[in-house]
Order: structure tokens, then sequence, then C-alpha cells
């Protein structure tokens, strides 16, 4: 692996403090994509907002994260992780105050794109000085394993906070994020070392590169989380427009003498797996997540606090990730661990599946704390898998795939549980038809799940016909 002349930190003479702090940028962010959601209707209630324009204030943050994660990987590694991390860091700051302080749906919208732009390239380059910092073995498997765990944490505790501050004001959704940035941004700049220039730093930039693939990436997410409203027609026209830019982009890179992204990457196939997996997780999870809100609130008449803490036992990740996986990683590997957890998430899924109109939450119990037992042994050695053996100046790259590739799989499983749920319910609003419209939408979790075992299997074969030629 090239270092720049530089030996990565090995975990007895790191700073853990470096490791705190990228945990609590990740924490940010996890906390608030859920707060967000919880508090959603009082936002629409005091800014009057449409159904249509309200989910844009979701969309508009997936659009900027999704669609310049390619670009903020590679920035980190051509212009400085530390330079990035600080920077967008800032600018997430900023922008997160200026969406409370919204007087008109439009301007929270703006504010939301531009947030998620921030966390498009503040994510890879606080991943990647993860993987930089840590030698590769066990000590970088804890610290990624750790990370990981702190972000479904912020996730999970994200839906208590939110439903809490929405009782007061949804503006303070905007302003805790505010706050916990700026402890971040004091603490990031006393224990984020300060690196010389990257060795990458000195090759061109692949500017046209950087258009196309960024142009794609913004079209291919907004043709997938527009879909049910755009109609057919136009969703297949989006989409088309994004695979042209693609090709244009796969040419220029083949071209480029310093590529945005160096094609020969791909040839990684535990990369390419860990991609597949990452959206297929994603995709389920989000889409599960959707259902179960959707069936709560709409349905049974819980409240947002109520919801919240009924999915409050998924993270439980945030205990067993830290603990429990690093010695399952450790005895077993990355692999066999990624596909328990897909073979968990199946069972947890299924069994959401007998929902019915009076269910207690002891019936919804196993599928919760299922759903975060998988999580803890699927996302953190997914990140591991999809970083390991890449070469230092490309882990930027690496880890903007790997967000990349969970963004689009939460977009792409969001939309694809949204049509089949109003596909099967139609005009129809009785308990009955909602009920029935949710049972046939959880259908897509538990495929995607699926996919994803098959694909780890894959990687189980060709793990064992490794030890098979080398015994």
């Amino acid at each position: 692996m090239k270092n720049n002349g530089q030996k990565p930190r090995t975990a007895g003479n790191m700073s853990w403090g470096l490791l705190f702090v990228l945990c609590g940028a990740i924490f940010l962010e996890g906390i608030d994509v859920s707060m967000m959601g919880v508090a959603l209707p009082s936002i629409r209630a005091e800014l009057g907002m449409s159904t249509g324009s309200l989910q844009w204030v979701v969309s508009a943050y997936v659009l900027g994260y999704g669609g310049f994660m390619l670009l903020g990987g590679r920035a980190a590694d051509l212009f400085g992780r530390r330079r990035m991390f600080l920077t967008w860091l800032t600018v997430f700051l900023v922008f997160s105050g200026l969406g409370g302080l919204s007087t008109e749906g439009w301007m929270l919208i703006v504010a939301r794109f531009v947030t998620g732009i921030s966390a498009a390239f503040m994510t890879p380059a606080g991943l990647s000085i993860i993987t930089t910092s840590f030698a590769e073995g066990p000590a970088r498997n804890k610290a990624l394993l750790v990370y990981a765990g702190t972000a479904v944490a912020g996730f999970s505790l994200g839906l208590v906070v939110g439903g809490i501050l929405s009782e007061f004001s949804w503006r303070w959704v905007f302003y805790g994020p505010v706050l916990l940035a700026f402890l971040i941004l004091l603490a990031a700049l006393r224990l984020i070392p300060v690196s010389g220039r990257p060795e990458s730093s000195r090759q061109g930039f692949d500017l046209a590169g950087a258009l196309s693939v960024t142009a794609a990436m913004l079209l291919l997410v907004y043709g997938v989380v527009e879909a049910s409203n755009l109609g057919w027609n136009w969703t297949i026209g989006v989409l088309a427009c994004s695979a042209v830019l693609l090709g244009i982009f796969v040419m220029i890179e083949r071209r480029s003498a310093s590529p945005l992204v160096r094609l020969g990457i791909f040839a990684s196939s535990s990369l390419v797996r860990a991609n597949l997996g990452a959206m297929l997780f994603a995709g389920s999870f989000f889409g599960f997540q959707f259902v179960t809100v959707l069936y709560l609130q709409e349905l049974r008449g819980w409240s947002s606090l109520e919801t919240g803490l009924a999915l409050l036992a998924v993270g439980v990740d945030s205990v067993l990730a830290p603990t429990l996986t690093p010695k399952l990683v450790n005895r077993f590997g990355n692999i066999p661990v990624i596909f328990g957890g897909f073979c968990l998430a199946a069972a947890a899924y299924a069994l959401f599946l007998p929902i019915g109109l009076d269910w207690t939450y002891a019936a919804m119990f196993p599928t919760m704390i299922l759903t975060g037992i998988a999580f803890s042994l699927t996302y953190g050695p997914l990140t591991i898998a999809a970083t390991d053996g890449i070469s230092e100046e490309e882990q930027g790259l690496a880890s903007g795939l790997l967000n990349t590739s969970f963004q689009f799989g939460a977009a792409l499983g969001l939309a694809v549980v949204t049509a089949v749920n109003i596909a099967a319910t139609g005009l129809d609003k009785s308990p009955q038809a909602l009920l029935d419209g949710y049972r046939i939408a959880m259908i897509v979790p538990i495929a995607a799940t699926i996919l994803g075992i098959s694909i780890t299997a894959l990687g189980l074969r060709r793990r064992a016909s490794a030890q098979y030629v080398n015994h």
C-alpha cells in the first residue's frame, strides 16, 4: 500500500480522540437525517407546504448527497482530507442554521440541498481519514466498526430526539445539529493532525469527468426519487440522460491522464460486492422504515415520539457493533458475518409481513431487535470490505463509492416501496386496504435482502475456493 512516505498509525500510538471526532461527525449526519423525517408534519403545518413540496425537504438532501458523493470522495484524495472535512463541516453548520431560520418552503429546500452537498464532501473525507490513520487489520476493523455503530446510534437516537424537539418547535431540529457541529468543529481543529500536501494533488484535476459524473448522479437520484411523480415517460427520459452521461464519463476516464475515478478500482471483486451489498441493505432498511412509520402513524394513530421509541430497538447496533461484531469478524472474517446479517434482515422483514390492525408492540419487537442485530453484522463489515486492500491515495474514492451506494440504495428502496404501496392501495383508503398495501410493499425489502444473500454467497464461494487452493 502506498503511503506517501508516512507509516499508518497503529492502535498503540494513534490518538483515539481523532476517532472520537470523526464518529461525532457521522453521528451528526445520522441524527440530522432521522430528526428531519420525524419533524416533517410540523414543518408542513407552519410553512404551509404541499405534500409534493414537503417531499423535497427530504429529496433535496438525498439529491445533493448522492449527486456529489463521488466528487466529494475524490476531492478528499486530491485536496487534502483534513481541509475537505473542516471546510464542509463548516458549510454543514451554516446551512443547517439557515434551514432553521427559513420562512418559506423553497428556502428550506435550498438549505437542505446544500446541506446534502456538504455531507457528500465531509463524510468520505472523514471515513478516509480513519482508513489512512489506522493500520490495515484488526485496529482499522475495530475503528470502522465503532464508526459504523456510531452512525446507526445517531440515526436511532434522532428518531426520539426529533420527536421531542418537534413538540417545542421544528426549528430546533436544525438548531440542535448547529450546536453539535460547532463543538465537533472545535475538537476537529485540535485533534485532526495537519498533513502534508497529498502527492495526488500534483496531478491535474479531471474537470470534464467531475462535471459529467456529477450531472449523471444528480439525474439518476432525481429520476429515482421523483419516479412516482414524473410518470413513466419522463422517468425513462431522465434515467436515459443519466446513462448517456455515465457513458461519456467512462470514455473520459479511459483517456484522462489523471482520472477522477480510476476504472481499474472496480477490478476489486470485494469492493464491487460490498457496494452492491450496501445498496441492497440500505434500500431494504429504508423501505422497511417507510412502511413501518406509515403503518404506525397513519393506520394506528401513533405519535411521532411513540413511533421513534418503537424504532429505538434498532439502535442495539450501537452496542453490538463495537463489542460483538469485531470478535465475529476476527473469528470468521467479513464475508460470513455480512452473510449472517443479510439472513437476519430477511427473517426480520418476513416476520413483519403478518402485521394486523391491532398488533401489539410485543408482536413487532422481534422484527425491531433482529433488524438492529442485522445492522451490527452488516453495516460495519461492508465498510471494511469496501476499503480493504485499496491504496491510500484512493481511500477517499473508495469511501465515496460506498456512501454513494448507501444513498442511492436508500433512494431506490424508498421509490420502489412507495410505488408498490400506491399501486396496491389505489384509491381505497379504508384501513384494510392500507394494511394490504403495507403488506405487499414489505415484499420489496424482503426481495432486496434475498438478493443481498445471493451476492454475499458468491463471496463465500470465492473464499472457500481460495482456501481450498491454499491448502
